[in-house]
């Protein structure tokens, strides 16, 4: 009878098969932020691919580049935003950054403690920043660096025409 030996060396790769996913098949980011009772648009439209911890939590969104969008006021993703997922909250927030008062300070959290309220909560580090959650409703476009934040002009190329907006 053959003697069948398992390669070791591939169980650390079925092991992170195993943890990572990214939810169930099919399912957006933005479907799995409204299952965690936060709303969709705190992450951009423009993403490549998410990973979700099930065991840690941990959330890993990459989008497609760094870029700007706004909310309140203008916010920074990262190419890479992280943080710990738990229904109503996402904590330990990295990769996105609000401007306040012409400083750019890093959200480590974000937390919805009661939807009927209608507010959702930012930790911007130096304070606590309240935001109407229909500011979050829909997920945001996310442009490159200096289009269109902060009353900032964009270009964008339509089928017939150029059409300039801007955001203020």
């Amino acid at each position: 009878m053959p003697n069948i030996h398992f390669p070791l060396f591939l169980l650390p790769v079925i092991i992170s098969l195993l943890l990572f996913s990214t939810a169930e098949a099919g399912e957006s980011v933005h479907d799995l932020l409204r299952k965690h009772g936060l709303p969709a648009g705190l992450i951009p439209k423009e993403i490549n691919s998410y990973i979700l911890d099930p065991t840690t939590g941990l959330l890993e969104v990459r989008l497609n580049r760094p870029c700007y969008t706004k909310y309140d006021g203008p916010a920074f993703f990262d190419r890479v935003v992280r943080g710990n997922l738990s229904y109503g909250a996402l904590r330990g927030v990295e990769g996105l950054k609000q401007e306040e008062l012409f400083l750019w300070l890093p959200v480590r959290g974000i937390v919805v403690t009661d939807p009927s309220s209608g507010v959702i909560l930012f930790d911007i580090g130096v304070a606590h920043k309240r935001l109407s959650l229909s500011l979050f409703e829909v997920p945001p476009e996310c442009l490159p660096e200096g289009d269109g934040v902060g009353g900032r002009p964009v270009v964008s190329e339509g089928e017939e025409d150029k059409k300039l907006r801007f955001w203020n």
